[in-house]
C-alpha cells in the first residue's frame, strides 16, 4: 500500500494524484507527422478539479515549448494489474503511463515494458539516482524500463519528549529488533501509562507492517516464478520471527499498551497525543501529523527501521514508476522519456522548482523538509536541502537518524499479488498475537496462505 500520509510535491507532482484532461485512449494521440512526435501521457488520475487541470495544461504547455517538435495528449488513466494485459493487447495503453513499485521488475523481465535505456541515460539526472530506487526499474537484464517517483520507505518514528523523560538519548535511537524492544520496555517502566511500543492491526495496516517485519528480517509473504504467477509463503520463519518479537514485548515485556485495534489514523493520533514512544509508519508520516493531529514537530524523531545482515534483507518499500508503451516507436520511448524527466524528476533537483515547491508548503503549514526515501544520491539529496533550508519546518537533526541511513538501505518493494487481501489476511494474524498469549501462528499463517493462494489462483482460470 501507498503511506497514507503521502504528501506529493506541490505544483507538477501534485496533480499527478487529481485530476485529468480526457478519457484514456492512446487511439488519435500517438505517432509522427508532420515533423512532430505524438505522445499520449497519463500523468493523473480520474476526477479533476479546475485548479489541477489548469496546473496540468500549463505545464504541458511549458514542455512543448521547450520541446517543439514533441505534442503532449493528457489524459487520466489508473493502471491495475487485472486490465493490463488486456489493454496491452488491445492497443490502448497511453505511451507514458505509472505502476506500481510491485509490478515493475516483474512487467520489465515478461518483456511488457519499452526498454528507455538509451533516452535515460541522456537526461541530466541520469548519474544521480539512488541506486537502490533505480533499481525497481531495473529489469534482470541490467536495462532501465522506467523512472520512478514518490517513493515512500517504512521507518521508525518515536517522541524525543518521551525518550528525554525515560533517561533515553534521542539522538540514539534503536537501531535493532532487540534494541527497540529493550528501548519499549525502558519507556514503559520510566513513564508510567505510556507505551513503549505500538504497532498497527487494522484495515489492512496489520498485514502491511508485519509484511515490512518479515522483509527487514530476508523472508518475503510471496515468491513470483518464471511465469509470473505468485505463490503465497506467509508461513514463513521471518514472519514467525517477526510475530514472535511482538508477542515478546506484549507478553513478556507488556511495554505495548493496552489498544491492540490501531488503524493508521488512529495510531497517528495516540502517537501525537503521546501515548507512545514509538511506532512503525512510513517515513513521511510527520506531514499528516503535522496537518492532522497538530503534533509539535520539534519533538518528532524518526530513524531507519532495522533490517537484518541477510541477503534478502530490505526495508519495504512503495511508490510508482512512470513507463512506456512496449509497442513505442523509438521517437516516441524517446519523447516519453523527455517528458518523464522534465514532469516528474525535474522539480527535485532543479532549484527554482524545490524552492517554490517549498514555499507553497510552508505556506500551508506543511512538512517541508520530512523525510522521504531520496530517489538521487546523497549529494543531489543533500543540494536540494540547502535549497529549501529557509523554508524547513522541521529540526533537520531530528530527522539525521533516517536521512543519515537510508541510502543504505536495500529496497524490498511489497507483495505483487493481491496485495491488500493478503493484508487484510494477516490483520487477524496480528491482532491474534497481541491479544491471545496461545495464538497458533502456524496455523493462523496456513490459513492466510490457502486463503489468498485461492484468490491468485483464480485469476489465472
Amino acid at each position: 500500500m501507498k503511506s497514507p500520509g503521502k504528501i506529493l510535491l506541490a505544483g507538477a507532482v501534485a496533480v499527478a494524484t487529481i485530476g485529468a484532461l480526457a478519457g484514456c485512449s492512446s487511439d488519435g494521440g500517438s505517432g509522427t507527422d508532420g515533423g512532430k512526435v505524438h505522445i499520449v501521457v497519463a500523468p493523473v488520475l480520474p476526477g479533476a478539479t479546475a485548479d489541477a487541470l489548469s496546473a496540468l495544461a500549463d505545464r504541458v504547455a511549458e514542455f512543448e515549448k521547450a520541446n517543439p517538435d514533441i505534442d503532449v495528449k493528457a489524459i487520466e488513466y489508473q493502471w491495475t494489474g487485472t486490465t493490463f494485459a488486456a489493454e496491452l493487447a488491445g492497443g490502448t495503453l497511453p505511451d507514458v503511463f505509472n505502476v506500481p513499485f510491485t509490478d515493475s521488475k516483474t512487467l520489465a523481465n515478461n518483456g511488457q515494458l519499452a526498454d528507455i535505456t538509451k533516452d535515460f541515460k541522456e537526461t541530466s539526472t541520469a548519474d544521480k539516482w539512488n541506486k537502490n530506487v533505480l533499481d525497481v526499474a531495473t529489469g534482470d537484464d541490467g536495462k532501465v524500463y522506467g523512472i520512478p517517483w514518490g517513493p515512500y520507505a517504512m521507518a521508525l518514528s518515536y517522541n524525543r519528549e518521551i525518550f528525554q523523560k525515560a533517561g533515553l538519548d534521542p539522538d540514539k535511537p534503536p537501531t535493532s529488533l532487540d534494541e527497540i524492544a529493550a528501548t519499549a520496555k525502558t519507556i514503559s517502566e520510566k513513564v508510567p501509562g505510556t507505551a513503549g511500543y505500538m504497532q498497527m492491526t487494522q484495515g489492512n495496516t496489520g498485514g502491511w507492517e508485519l509484511a515490512t517485519l518479515t522483509q527487514s528480517l530476508g523472508g518475503r509473504l510471496e515468491e513470483v516464478g518464471a511465469d509470473g504467477k505468485a505463490t503465497v509463503t506467509a508461513d514463513n520463519d521471518q514472519t514467525k520471527a517477526g510475530l514472535a518479537w511482538l508477542k515478546r514485548m506484549r507478553w513478556t515485556d507488556d511495554s505495548m499498551g493496552r489498544n491492540f485495534l490501531f488503524d493508521w489514523g488512529g495510531i497517528n493520533e495516540a502517537f501525537a497525543a503521546g501515548k507512545m514512544g514509538m511506532y512503525m509508519s512510513g517515513s513521511d508520516v510527520i506531514g499528516s501529523l503535522m496537518q492532522a493531529n497538530g503534533f509539535d514537530q520539534a519533538k518528532y524523531g524518526v530513524t531507519t527501521f532495522p533490517v537484518a545482515d541477510a541477503a534478502d534483507a530490505g526495508i519495504l518499500s512503495g511508490g510508482n514508476v512512470d513507463v512506456v508503451n512496449v509497442k513505442d516507436t523509438p521517437e516516441q520511448i524517446a519523447a516519453a522519456v523527455k517528458w518523464i524527466d522534465f514532469y516528474r524528476t525535474g522539480p527535485t533537483a532543479d532549484k527554482d522548482a524545490a524552492i517554490k515547491n517549498a514555499k507553497t508548503l510552508q505556506a500551508g503549514n506543511q512538512a517541508v523538509n520530512a523525510p522521504t526515501l531520496p530517489v538521487f544520491d546523497k549529494a543531489t539529496w543533500e543540494q536540494n536541502q540547502e535549497w529549501v533550508k529557509p523554508y524547513a519546518n522541521i529540526p533537520a537533526a531530528n530527522l539525521a537518524p533516517f536521512t543519515s541511513g537510508i541510502f543504505d538501505q536495500k529496497i524490498a518493494p511489497e507483495p505483487p499479488q493481491h496485495t491488500q487481501d493478503l493484508y487484510g489476511a494477516l490483520d487477524a494474524v496480528v491482532q491474534a498475537v497481541l491479544t491471545d498469549k496461545n495464538a497458533d501462528v502456524d496455523s493462523l499463517l496456513q490459513g492466510v496462505d490457502t486463503k489468498i493462494q485461492a484468490l491468485i489462483d483464480a485469476d489465472s482460470k
